[in-house]
């Protein structure tokens, strides 16, 4: 896999993991993006891997979720039974 695909890949698994943790607490991209401090746009854009998000976005939405970061990186890493990310 190509260096831009696999990082693709990266993008789509982190969205991917941000709107497992709203679905799982019943949040809107809404409700979310509100106690985010982010667009509603934006939220959706990341959850369908269109939006690289910036690390600061990835605090502000861990800190709503009221987890650390890393809870949403490490269900990142092998969701749906995918390998873990080569670096």
């Amino acid at each position: 896999m190509r260096r831009d695909q696999r990082e693709h890949t990266y993008v789509r698994r982190v969205g991917r993991a941000i709107r497992k943790l709203r679905t799982e607490r019943g949040l809107s991209q809404e409700k979310l993006a509100h106690r985010a401090h982010l667009h509603r746009t934006y939220i959706g854009a990341v959850e369908r891997g269109e939006r690289n998000i910036t690390i600061v976005s990835l605090f502000r939405i861990a800190s709503a979720f009221g987890v650390s970061p890393a809870v949403i990186l490490r269900e990142a890493e092998e969701p749906n039974g995918e390998s873990k990310p080569q670096f």
